[in-house]
């Protein structure tokens, strides 16, 4: 991942100034031999010429008199040589500590990371990773020299983005994707930029990889807030162009009965006004439920044991539990969890409704267990099945008012139990799998705010 070439840059200069170094010295240790040599010649010479030449002998031997001036550079080149390779040397010992510390910095920051970081050449093969990249993609070691098409139909997504951009040559960014860790849903979400040396030349690319599942999770809830403070002024509206029209409609069907029981015996005629006063009730049954959902009325909060809930509850739901050959089944809490501030009547609508619900899943057996945890100022229950689970293609409309996906009920449901657990400052989730279904709910703990 990291740039090497500075290192090798100063390794290679330092041998280059030891080397010349080195040469300097022996040239002149060859010269100051040389001149030696040729002072001994000279003095024989000198010793068997005649007094005539003398002095031209001697003149020549002064010239070559050099012998203690390149002593004294011999030894000031030796000293020099010394004390620039001693710099050199530190300079190169500095420069390696310093890329090592660089180094480590940069690991220990990658690693520090709760962003996936992972790096690959430009065959979408893997140079390095860091942990968390490692664990988003479940990595058992580093990962480097494994192709992004090989690490799993899960992440294929990594690899299509890395084709994309060395084809388009533009930053990718904020691509989410689902994949399946210890057996609950994660959303990943992934950008893919292009890495360049110094040079800026294309060596690969790099992939940056979050978890934003809760971030998913906030952002699901959020738009159905949004959904559900836009039904408020509509409600009231229905209530009033609807509802009174209706009720009038009812009681008029009603008097029309009453005439015609007395005046007439036609079947045909009854049977049609008993589909009307049918489809009248399921308007106003549509209408209320639809009140409810959308009703801003303060709770009636008390102190409510959770576990004694649930237990009521499952004493309520066993016989048709026993009936459909569903096991029910209370994990109750660890320790103790203690009361919630809550409307108890509007919290068993809640549970009721997801257990109706998973039940309803299981028409051929199965386990609905109910899980009570508690934590952190808060208490958690999921409710969950052995059904068939949620197809993935809806499991964005669950808690949209009046999605159904049975023949009978409104669809509010859900949407009810969504907005009661809000109101109680709380949230409610689930995960589903073909395994079966999970909603998770959580309350906090003690005085509402």
């Amino acid at each position: 991942m990291f740039d090497s070439h500075d290192g090798r840059g100063v390794r290679r200069f330092a041998f280059g100034l030891a080397l010349l170094s080195l040469v300097a010295v022996s040239v002149t240790a060859w010269i100051l031999s040389n001149v030696r040599r040729e002072q001994e010649i000279v003095a024989r010479l000198i010793q068997h010429l005649p007094e005539s030449d003398l002095q031209v002998a001697q003149e020549l031997s002064g010239d070559l008199s050099l012998q203690s001036g390149l002593s004294i550079v011999l030894v000031l080149n030796i000293i020099a040589t010394a004390i620039a390779f001693a710099l050199v040397v530190r300079g190169y010992l500095s420069s390696e500590r310093t890329l090592k510390d660089v180094r480590v910095l940069s690991a220990d920051i990658l690693a520090s990371m709760d962003v996936g970081v992972i790096t690959t050449d430009k065959n979408a093969v893997i140079t390095s990773t860091n942990p968390s990249g490692r664990e988003l993609i479940g990595l058992d070691g580093d990962g480097v020299g494994i192709r992004l098409s090989e690490i799993g139909p899960q992440h294929a997504l990594l690899d299509a983005i890395c084709t994309e951009i060395t084809t388009y040559h533009h930053p990718i960014r904020d691509r989410d994707y689902c994949v399946t860790r210890n057996g609950h849903q994660a959303t990943l979400r992934a950008g893919c930029t292009m890495l360049h040396n110094r040079h800026n030349d294309q060596i690969g690319m790099v992939i940056h990889l979050r978890d934003v599942t809760e971030k998913t999770l906030m952002e699901e809830r959020l738009r159905r807030m949004e959904r559900y403070m836009g039904l408020g002024s509509l409600a009231a509206g229905l209530q009033h162009e609807i509802k009174n029209p209706l009720s009038a409609l009812s009681l008029h069907i009603q008097l029309l009965c009453e005439r015609l029981d007395h005046e007439s015996e036609d079947h045909e005629v009854a049977e049609l006004l008993d589909i009307l006063n049918t489809e009248v009730r399921r308007i106003n049954d549509v209408l209320d439920g639809f009140r409810s959902y959308a009703s801003v009325a303060e709770l009636g909060r008390a102190p409510v044991d959770v576990v004694f809930l649930i237990e009521k509850l499952t004493r309520l739901l066993r016989p048709q539990a026993e009936h459909q050959n569903v096991k029910l089944v209370v994990d109750p809490p660890a320790e103790m969890v203690g009361t919630i501030q809550a409307d108890s009547t509007r919290l068993e609508q809640v549970f009721l409704n997801l257990a109706i619900n998973a039940l309803a899943a299981m028409p051929d057996g199965g386990t609905l267990r109910f899980d009570v945890r508690g934590g952190d100022g808060s208490v958690t229950i999921a409710v969950s099945d052995t059904g068939s689970g949620i197809p993935a293609e809806i499991q964005s409309q669950v808690f949209d008012p009046y999605f159904t996906t049975r023949s009978e009920g409104t669809g509010m449901g859900l949407a009810l139990c969504d907005k009661i657990i809000r109101q109680h400052d709380g949230s409610i989730d689930f995960r589903s799998s073909d395994q079966g279904t999970v909603f998770t709910v959580m309350l906090p703990i003690g005085e509402p705010a």
